[in-house]
C-alpha cells in the first residue's frame, strides 16, 4: 500500500521529454542512413520508447499517490500508463514477428498503422472490461430507481454504460463498412479514429479513477489526527442527519475511538455546513448535537457553520484550524464515492488532508461515482483541452500520413 502525504515534491516529467527528443532523433537518423534494416531498427527502438515511457508514468503514479493521491494527475499517469503498455506490448510481439517469422518482415506502413490503430485496438482489447462495467452499472441504477426516487440523477449510471457500450459496438463494427475511393476510405478511417481517440480518454480517465477512487476510500490513515472535519450534506427535517449524514459522522467517530484506544490522543471534531434554505438547523448544528449524544466532549468540536459546498467545507474549515495549530494533522470523513474529489477540492485550498470513507449502500455508490467522475472531468478544462486536441490531432497525421505512404 502507498502511503499518503509521504513525498515534499510532486513528480516531474521533464525527463519524458528528453527521452522522447532522443527518440526522435534516433529515428530520424535510422530513416536517412540505416540501410535495409531501419524499419526492424525502427520497431526496436519503438518498442523500447514505449516501454520506457509506460515505466515512467507507472513510477510518476507512484511518485503522486505519494505525495498527493487527489490530482488528476492520479488517475491521468495510471490511466494513460495502461494504455502505453498495450501500445508497447504490440511493438514488442510484432518486432518479434519480424525477426523470426519468416516472410514477417516490418514494412513502414505497419509501424503506421499499429500507431494509427492503437486507440481502436486499445478500445476493442479493454471492450470485456467496460461491457462488464456497464452491465455492473446499469444493474445498480435499477436497483437505485427501485430504492430511491425516479430523478435524472440516478439515471447518469444507464445513460453511461449505453455510451459505452454504443462506443464499442460502433468501433468494432466501423472498420466493415469502408467503401469507396481510397480518399473516401482515408477519410472514413480517419473519423473513426478520432471516435476512438475520444473514446480513449474517457476510458483511460474512467480507468483511473475507479481505481484512484477505490484507493482513497479505503485507504486507512496512521491514528495521530489533530483534527477530523466531518463534511455536511443534507440534514431532515426534525433537525437529525439524514442516514449519509450519519454515515459520515459515524466513521469520524470510530477513528476518534481507534486513535484513543491506539495511542491516547484525542483528537477535534470539525463539522462543517450551514443551514440551507430548507433545513431546519445547520448542517455543522446538526451534526455537533449528534456527536454531544455520542458522549464527545464540547471542547473537542469545533464549529463551521458557514460552507455551503465541498470547497467551502475545506477553506472554511483550514482557517478555522489554523487559528488554533497551523502545522495540525487533519483527516476528513465523507462518503466513500465522495472521498477523491473532495481531497481534491482540499488540495485547491492548499489543505493537506487525509479522507476516510463512510460506507453507503451498494446500489448508491456506482451512480454517486459516475457523477463525481463527471465533476472531476469539469475542473483542469485547459489542461484536459491540450491533452484532447493532441490526441485527435496525432490520430488524424498518422492517419493520413499512414495512406499517403
Amino acid at each position: 500500500m502507498f502511503r499518503f502525504n509521504t513525498r515534499k515534491k510532486k513528480p516531474k516529467l521533464y525527463h519524458e521529454l528528453i527521452i522522447t527528443g532522443i527518440t526522435a532523433l534516433v529515428a530520424f537518423a535510422l530513416v536517412l542512413f540505416g540501410g535495409p534494416l531501419k524499419i526492424r531498427m525502427l520497431m526496436v527502438l519503438l518498442t523500447a520508447f514505449f516501454a520506457v515511457t509506460t515505466a515512467v508514468l507507472f513510477d510518476a503514479f507512484r511518485k503522486q499517490v505519494q505525495y498527493n493521491p487527489y490530482s488528476y494527475n492520479t488517475i491521468f499517469y495510471l490511466g494513460f500508463g495502461l494504455f502505453l503498455l498495450f501500445v508497447a506490448i504490440v511493438f514488442l510481439v510484432s518486432t518479434i514477428e519480424s525477426f523470426l517469422i519468416p516472410g514477417m518482415e516490418a514494412q513502414h506502413y505497419h509501424i503506421l498503422s499499429i500507431l494509427s490503430g492503437s486507440a481502436v485496438n486499445f478500445m476493442i482489447l479493454s471492450a470485456p472490461f467496460i461491457v462488464a462495467f456497464s452491465i455492473a452499472l446499469f444493474i445498480s441504477n435499477i436497483s437505485l430507481i427501485r430504492h430511491e426516487t425516479k430523478r435524472i440523477q440516478n439515471l447518469l449510471g444507464m445513460i453511461l454504460a449505453l455510451i459505452l457500450v454504443a462506443g464499442e459496438v460502433i468501433i468494432f463494427f466501423s472498420g466493415q463498412y469502408f467503401s469507396g475511393s481510397q480518399t473516401e476510405i482515408m477519410i472514413q478511417e480517419t473519423l473513426v479514429h478520432i471516435l476512438a481517440a475520444v473514446y480513449l480518454y474517457f476510458e483511460c480517465m474512467l480507468i483511473g479513477a475507479i481505481v484512484a477512487g477505490l484507493m482513497t476510500a479505503f485507504y486507512k490513515p496512521d491514528r495521530n489526527a489533530d483534527y477530523i472535519i466531518i463534511l455536511g450534506c443534507r440534514v431532515g427535517p426534525d433537525g437529525k442527519p439524514y442516514p449519509l449524514l450519519r454515515g459520515r459522522i459515524d466513521r469520524a467517530l470510530a477513528f476518534y475511538h481507534q486513535q484513543m484506544e491506539e495511542t491516547g490522543k484525542a483528537l477535534v471534531f470539525v463539522p462543517s455546513g450551514g443551514k440551507g434554505t430548507d433545513e431546519t438547523i445547520s448542517e455543522c448544528v446538526c451534526m455537533k448535537n449528534y456527536l454531544l449524544e455520542q458522549g464527545v466532549p464540547e471542547a473537542h468540536i469545533l464549529e463551521e457553520n458557514q460552507a455551503e459546498n465541498t470547497y467551502e467545507n475545506m477553506l472554511f474549515s483550514k482557517r478555522k484550524i489554523e487559528e488554533k495549530k497551523a502545522d495540525a494533522v487533519v483527516l476528513f470523513s465523507t462518503t466513500n464515492y465522495h472521498v477523491f474529489r473532495s481531497g481534491l477540492m482540499g488540495r485547491r485550498v492548499k489543505l493537506r488532508a487525509i479522507g476516510i470513507g463512510a460506507r453507503t449502500k451498494w446500489y448508491f455508490w456506482p451512480n454517486a461515482s459516475v457523477r463525481e467522475f463527471f465533476g472531476l472531468l469539469t475542473g483542469h478544462r485547459v489542461k484536459q483541452g491540450i491533452i484532447f486536441g493532441c490526441l485527435i490531432a496525432g490520430y488524424i497525421i498518422l492517419t493520413i500520413v499512414s495512406y499517403i505512404y
